[in-house]
């Protein structure tokens, strides 16, 4: 692995135990939109590229039923343990859970007939050259889905105006750059699977809400994903000012029904290798 997918893996491993764990519903039901726009039929082969804690996995696992198969993988192996384990308890025999790298993944050729790669694709240093190699993966009428960020409404931008004094100019770079610009919208992501050499190219967008009590909730959600990295270029000492100002500025979202909501686009885009 180079240093950014060490360091992603690292990263994960770090908030495997907490991941999406905050009471603030947002990774599944992105993951479970996905799986519905892929279309799995029972009895397929089914991928889930950066499985995380199940999020599509899981739903992928239904959809497929006992005679599918599900196959997931995760460069970060506490969260490949913590979906094992998820599995266990949910008493699931029909999937197989794997360390694995999904920028070059190790697996073989033309085995899977659907594939999943939910709000993880701007994690991987070379996008284009890992959606090529995903190509090879797909029995003949396979389908890719994948989930990406799109705009956040302004009440969201502000909270991530916060962290910039703080992040480094790499991370800059990856929020900001053409990459996570082409991610953000239908036109950026045709180009890119294009490129890669997708056809049958759709995308479909979901407003999604993300629902919060106060600044303890969002602290501890932020914290629980990727997001755990902004959170770890903050000085200690700078903690509390940060939050004092994320917390003037809830309060001024605050509803009638005593909530704080904050808006984001997500896109759901399925192509054919």
């Amino acid at each position: 692995m180079d240093g950014r997918t060490t360091g992603i893996a690292a990263l994960f491993d770090r908030v495997a135990d907490s991941y999406d764990g905050a009471g603030v519903p947002w990774f599944q039901p992105i993951a479970r939109r996905l799986v519905d726009e892929v279309g799995p039929r029972p009895g397929q082969r089914a991928l889930d590229l950066g499985c995380g804690r199940g999020a599509a996995l899981f739903t992928l696992a239904e959809a497929v039923g006992p005679d599918g198969r599900v196959t997931g993988i995760d460069v970060s192996p506490a969260m490949v343990d913590a979906a094992r384990a998820d599995a266990v308890a949910r008493r699931l025999t029909n999937v197989d859970i794997r360390v694995l790298d999904a920028g070059r993944p190790d697996l073989p050729g033309g085995a899977f007939d659907v594939a999943t790669a939910s709000m993880m694709l701007f994690f991987l240093p070379d996008p284009v050259a890992a959606l090529r190699s995903w190509r090879e993966l797909f029995a003949p009428g396979g389908r890719l889905g994948i989930s990406t960020q799109g705009a956040r409404d302004p009440g969201w931008r502000l909270l991530d105006e916060v962290f910039l004094p703080f992040l480094p100019p790499a991370m800059l770079q990856a929020r900001t750059g053409s990459i996570a610009r082409r991610l953000a919208t239908a036109e950026g992501m045709r180009d890119l699977l294009t490129e890669a050499g997708y056809g049958a190219i759709r995308t479909s967008t979901v407003d999604m809400e993300l629902v919060l009590d106060g600044v303890d909730q969002w602290r501890a959600w932020t914290r629980s994903h990727a997001a755990r990295l902004m959170w770890d270029s903050v000085p200690e000492a700078e903690v509390p000012g940060l939050l004092a100002t994320v917390h003037k500025h809830l309060e001024g979202l605050r509803g009638a029904d005593g909530k704080i909501r904050l808006g984001e686009r997500i896109l759901l885009t399925v192509a054919e290798p």
